[in-house]
């Protein structure tokens, strides 16, 4: 029995930061995020073993006789939440790293093995279910001091507003575009890597402690998302591009881990070839700078970041957290 799941992860336009507990859930507004999933996933494979022990394949390979001695703690915990905790062989593999891009890979690895474990103990369960679960897992269980935008938007798939009540609850609002619009934004927003990785709890771990200054700079965020998804479903990308700057400077008001000179010299060269906005993405530190500009503006940040920097163009991936494989042969 083998089943294979594939799992998106997410850029996020606006929002991000007003996802985290202790501000949504304080908030009158709540949080809210404007995302979308892009075409680049994490894929789980889950195979039925001969004998009753586990094997964990990702970047480094670990066999027990005992779910509970496994190392891999998103593994350990999807294991004991599916009730498969047995006489398997799993094997994660990633389109980009798994940790530390700034597109919410380790959530979508925690939302792509519950989707191919709960596929293989025979249950067929909804995006909305898969979330919650990764959100426990990674937040309640695991104790992260992270958002909970990256769990609903590799389950979810699309362009979507994603709005976190302050009473805990979770709306995925669906924001529906032409075909023309979907291009224009394949067309005129590039990921550039910075080739450095950090992990989000790090930075993510002082923020509540920054002071009324990060209050005030997240109640702004939230309005950017709103913004945000007035601009995508208008087309007006190039107001869309100029508020991903504002959205850039807010967030290094939120604490002093988000960004560094590296990242800081490397924002004024892109801006330099005529960029219309940049920020980075997720919690800072590292991983991807998502860029808006007009068609040439690739070729440019090509030529610019050529040896340097991989790029890769905003495709949109609308399926979510599926399984594509499920040979379900005992």
């Amino acid at each position: 029995m083998m089943i294979i799941s594939r799992t998106p992860v997410r850029v996020s336009f606006c929002g991000g930061g007003t996802d985290v507990d202790w501000f949504s859930q304080s908030s009158e507004k709540g949080g809210m995020v404007t995302s979308l999933a892009i075409d680049r996933y994490i894929h789980v494979i889950v195979n039925r073993r001969f004998d009753e022990r586990i094997r964990l394949s990702y970047s480094k390979l670990e066999v027990v006789d005992n779910f509970e001695d496994l190392e891999h703690e998103l593994v350990r915990e999807s294991m004991r939440i599916t009730g498969v905790t047995s006489g398997v062989e799993i094997t994660t593999i990633a389109d980009i790293p798994s940790r530390g891009t700034g597109l919410g890979s380790s959530s979508a690895v925690t939302v792509g093995l519950l989707n191919a474990l709960h596929c293989f103990a025979g249950r067929n369960v909804s995006a909305s279910q898969l979330a919650s679960e990764a959100c426990e897992i990674e937040i309640k269980i695991l104790g992260q001091p992270i958002g909970r935008q990256d769990q609903y938007a590799a389950s979810f798939g699309g362009i979507n507003s994603i709005k976190f009540c302050s009473d805990g609850n979770v709306i995925v609002d669906p924001i529906n575009i032409s075909e023309q619009i979907m291009s224009n934004i394949s067309n005129e927003f590039t990921l550039i890597f910075t080739g450095q990785n950090r992990s989000a709890s790090a930075v993510l771990l002082n923020s509540e402690e920054d002071g009324r200054s990060a209050i005030d700079n997240l109640i702004r965020i939230r309005e950017q998302a709103d913004e945000a998804r007035e601009f995508i479903l208008s087309g007006d990308l190039s107001k869309l591009g100029i508020l991903l700057n504002e959205a850039w400077s807010m967030k290094r008001g939120i604490s002093s881990n988000i960004s560094n000179d590296f990242l800081d010299e490397m924002y004024s060269r892109i801006m330099s070839k005529g960029a219309n906005g940049a920020k980075l993405l997720g919690a800072g530190g590292g991983g991807f700078f998502l860029v808006h500009g007009d068609h040439e503006l690739r070729e440019k940040l090509q030529s610019e970041f050529s040896s340097e920097h991989r790029m890769l163009p905003l495709n949109i991936d609308f399926n979510g957290s599926s399984i594509i494989f499920n040979d379900s042969r005992v």
